[in-house]
């Protein structure tokens, strides 16, 4: 089906995405996933082509540019292109957000003009070694007093956290198991602030994800984002928007996984005809390819409901789930289909199989999501 939520102006933007991918991270990728992690040059190459933070206004060096469809062409074209390790998302619609809408002007003049140029690169640290999505768990604390705050704590997978200048932590400033939350920026050098290991997944390869720690760091009181003891309450503000850019990336993944399964299937023989002309593979591709189209127009009104900002938690949640379970769903029947070669690494349909696995997990679990969703039911 034709989708109907771009106009000429995304899909010209489209097109800069494909030739940004194809010279400054399809040639490089597995050269990072070798590294453990992308480089800065590829981040400064992505700023300056204009594909950081596009909602940054142009008086912070931004292109002003408030329409959600242009991170969408960028996060849809990076699945397509397999570029599991950039971790742009997580700066441009998790972190930059949260300095637009909760930053004072000090603060934006300070941070923002960097992570548009990508000079600056951000991560958000919530959870922690005991503590999942559970944010009323979290033990890092932060004592104030006149200088500040004196943060202490340990934080564990942390998206971009090797690469991170910018680290926005949540930190507990009272007892209250939510208005006892802050939001403080810890800044690359700072005394006290390590990185542990990087963290050896199944896959993401060339996506950093950390260990961080806080022994003693003094963050000065002008970097406290927001007000304190409303952290926990910017972060649900927040959870729309991130939830949907993963739903996204989502359908984008598992379609290339759909594609890459019926190319398979018409070309691979088996008892003298394509494996395509079985009914068992007819019929799974069917499948895959309903699921898909239904997934994607529902996603795009999603876009749309978010863009007018009437996206719900509840049905964000919807996307999350529904779109990352159904990612798993797809790429593991594709890679059923291409038999033992879909075990090999040299198949995209193998990476795609181990990058995907964490889509379930990050941005809140599905059986969270399914609570949600529930309790949005009054249950």
């Amino acid at each position: 089906m034709r989708r109907t939520i771009f106009n000429e102006d995304h899909e010209l933007y489209r097109r800069a995405v494909r030739e940004f991918i194809a010279k400054e991270i399809a040639p490089h990728h597995a050269a990072w996933e070798e590294a453990g992690m992308v480089s800065r040059e590829a981040w400064l190459a992505a700023g300056a082509g204009g594909h950081l933070c596009h909602s940054v206004p142009e008086d912070y060096g931004g292109a002003g540019v408030n329409d959600f469809r242009f991170p969408v062409v960028l996060m849809e074209e990076m699945a397509d292109a397999l570029a599991s390790g950039p971790g742009f998302a997580v700066h441009s619609e998790m972190v930059v957000p949260y300095i637009q809408e909760h930053g004072n002007e000090e603060q934006k003049q300070r941070w923002l003009p960097g992570c548009v140029t990508g000079e600056l690169i951000g991560a958000v640290a919530m959870s922690e070694p005991g503590t999942g999505s559970d944010l009323s768990g979290i033990k890092t604390a932060a004592v104030r007093d006149a200088a500040g705050y004196m943060l202490n704590g340990a934080k564990t997978f942390i998206s971009n956290g090797q690469l991170a200048d910018l680290v926005l932590v949540v930190a507990r400033t009272g007892e209250d198991p939510h208005r006892g939350l802050s939001l403080l920026v810890v800044e690359r050098g700072m005394e006290g602030f390590d990185r542990g290991r990087n963290l050896d997944k199944i896959g993401m390869k060339a996506q950093d994800t950390s260990e961080l720690f806080f022994n003693d760091v003094r963050v000065p009181a002008a970097n406290l984002l927001g007000e304190e003891g409303f952290g926990f309450f910017y972060l649900m503000s927040g959870l729309e928007r991130e939830r949907l850019a993963i739903a996204v990336g989502a359908v984008a993944a598992a379609r290339k996984a759909f594609e890459e399964a019926l190319s398979y299937a018409k070309e691979r023989h088996a008892f003298g005809r394509a494996i395509g002309r079985f009914q068992n593979t007819r019929f799974t591709l069917a499948e895959m390819a309903t699921k898909l189209e239904i997934a994607q127009v529902f996603i795009d009104r999603c876009i749309e409901e978010l863009i007018a900002g009437r996206l719900t938690p509840d049905v964000a949640a919807m996307a999350k789930w529904w779109a990352t379970e159904l990612q798993l769903e797809v790429i593991d029947r594709g890679l059923q289909l291409h038999g033992g070669y879909g075990y090999m690494m040299e198949y995209s349909i193998a990476r795609m199989y181990v990058d995907s696995r964490a889509q379930t997990i990050y941005g809140g679990t599905t059986e969270i999501m399914k609570d949600l969703i529930g309790r949005g039911l009054g249950l």
